[in-house]
């Protein structure tokens, strides 16, 4: 299938280099402006040294609800950046059946001195692996202090589990979840793996730095 835009006003076999600027736009027959993907929607984010990630680097056990004292992984935006983050994707593989009903979901807060205490700090890493890569600017704990009177809460259900299975029959559950930036993280601002009861598993955040 040819993919050969015809463009209104313009004579049927113009052509123009990659790379080379235009005067004119392609369009469709109804006036809307034709695009098309090069390459996979995260790429350019990660080529500029904008898309970062952390994970669980061992089985990690989750505190329940909203306790201050947090484990399981909590990504901060410290107080004074000078970025924001767009939270693109969120992964979840747990590792034990959990014992009781449980529910994971993401929960976040602000408080405008940031989290002050990161108990279990993790390394961010920057999705550009390459040596002169930049380093991120967020904080990625596995356990940290939430701060208290943030206003902290459940955002939203990110995957709904039945409890009571055994290892060996413990049913497939989604791996990541594409946020699509929906949710902006400003400094003092953070986010964290929220779940209803104590899970076992692995966690991970990638998310884009943008300028405030």
């Amino acid at each position: 299938m040819s993919e050969n835009v015809r463009m209104a006003g313009a004579p049927s076999g113009l052509k123009y280099p990659d790379g080379i600027p235009t005067i004119v736009e392609r369009i469709g027959a109804q006036g809307e402006m034709l695009v098309t993907n090069l390459h996979g929607k995260l790429y350019e984010q990660s080529d500029r040294d904008m898309l970062f990630g952390a994970s669980s680097q061992a089985d990690t056990t989750t505190t329940i609800g909203l306790a201050t004292t947090y484990t399981g992984l909590c990504l901060s935006n410290p107080a004074g950046n000078t970025k924001k983050f767009a939270l693109r994707q969120v992964g979840v593989s747990l590792c034990v059946a959990p014992a009781a009903v449980s529910s994971i979901g993401l929960g976040g807060g602000y408080a405008a001195a940031g989290i002050a205490t990161h108990t279990t700090p993790l390394i961010p890493y920057p999705m550009k692996l390459s040596g002169a890569a930049v380093a991120a600017t967020g904080l990625a704990d596995g356990a940290c202090t939430l701060a208290a009177g943030a206003g902290a809460g459940l955002l939203r259900v990110i995957m709904p589990t039945i409890g009571g299975f055994t290892a060996a029959a413990l049913f497939p559950h989604f791996g990541v979840i594409d946020m699509e930036g929906a949710i902006v993280i400003h400094p003092g601002g953070f986010v964290f793996i929220y779940t209803l009861t104590v899970v076992h598993g692995f966690f991970g955040f990638t998310w884009e730095e943008l300028p405030l």
